[in-house]
């Protein structure tokens, strides 16, 4: 099929699960935030399974090709991995500065990152009991997790994140082996921190991937338009990638109006082109999204396109999300018939 849609990751979690205007108000977590929920600890599980039959549906009801759980377990994208690993002290974090420059607690490592069992492989038999359509899930990289620490053991950051690294390994290759079509390492840290991401990250992220098999994709962005407001031009961490062993690359091009020509730097990959803006809480009309991918198509070929939202759904309203990815599959309807 040409065109498919998905989405990056996350989907609005409701408002009776989670105190989404404390989750607005803040950074994203990277230590554990309970106190975020509004669910008692006794019934969140259960709670957190319907809300994610909630998201699945949704997905599924807007006529996505390709649905994930939309981490509706999850307080960010990142900490509900980070923070089961063997190595960090949670009850003393420590602090980094976010992308933006504002200071974070964080994981403190204090010994070896290990990872001391699956931590995602619950999450994907549930979306997979609860949908035919294929699935993907996502897990944070190497890099950014290690960008998302304070690090109290090792020697250097390359020895770190490589052990970050083994960990990631270990997880993708459980998650296929339960029935995954697609999983995506989230890197937008690569974008924040070029200078390290040149030096060490890319060998990390390879090192994750190591051995896999599977359909692996990686994401990297400009962090969520409801946080971080200004968006550059471009990237400064992506013609990189076309080193990576990954198959897939998801990009954000619809709040940035990226200039789409260096799609061009990675080769043969599949690119999910973000053509949904996030920023806007308006709902794009279906030709306005034709017009975004359209852009893409000079410098990549139709049968790597596939189309997805621009990072940081769980932002919108749950209304807003579905009208967005409505528009989304209407636009790939349109694009297919022009392009078959």
């Amino acid at each position: 099929m040409l065109f498919p849609t998905t989405i990056v990751g996350s989907f609005p979690q409701p408002d009776w699960l989670i105190d989404r205007e404390k989750l607005a108000g803040r950074f994203p977590p990277r230590v554990r935030a309970r106190e975020l929920w509004r669910i008692p600890p006794q019934y969140l599980n259960e709670a957190q399974d319907d809300a994610t039959l909630i998201a699945i549906r949704a997905q599924e009801e807007a006529g996505l090709d390709i649905v994930s759980d939309g981490e509706i377990r999850r307080e960010s994208y990142s900490n509900r991995f980070a923070t089961a690993l063997d190595g960090v002290d949670l009850d003393q974090p420590g602090t980094a500065l976010d992308r933006s420059g504002h200071p974070n607690p964080v994981p403190r490592i204090v010994g070896r990152i290990r990872r001391r069992h699956a931590v995602e492989v619950e999450d994907l038999n549930f979306l997979r009991a609860h949908t035919d359509r294929r699935i993907k899930i996502t897990v944070p990289g190497p890099f950014t997790m290690l960008q998302q620490a304070q690090n109290d053991f090792y020697a250097n950051e390359e020895e770190a994140a490589m052990d970050y690294a083994e960990a990631v390994n270990a997880e993708i290759k459980d998650l296929f082996a339960a029935g995954a079509d697609v999983v995506q390492i989230d890197e937008p840290y690569m974008q924040a921190r070029p200078e390290k991401a040149r030096q060490y990250g890319l060998a990390a992220l390879n090192h994750a991937l190591q051995g896999v098999q599977g359909t692996t994709a990686v994401h990297i962005c400009f962090g969520y338009a409801a946080i971080i407001h200004q968006r550059p031009s471009g990237y400064s961490f992506l013609p990189e990638l076309a080193q990576c062993s990954c198959r897939q690359v998801s990009i954000e091009t619809a709040q940035s109006n990226l200039d789409c020509s260096v799609l061009q730097s990675l080769g043969d990959k599949q690119v999910m082109v973000g053509c949904i803006d996030l920023s806007d809480p308006q709902v794009e009309s279906a030709a306005t999204v034709v017009q975004r991918i359209e852009r893409a198509l000079p410098y990549i070929k139709p049968e790597n396109v596939i189309l997805a939202p621009d990072c940081g759904m769980k932002y919108l309203s749950r209304e807003t999300a579905i009208g967005k990815l409505r528009a989304m599959v209407d636009a790939a309807q349109i694009l297919r018939k022009r392009y078959e």
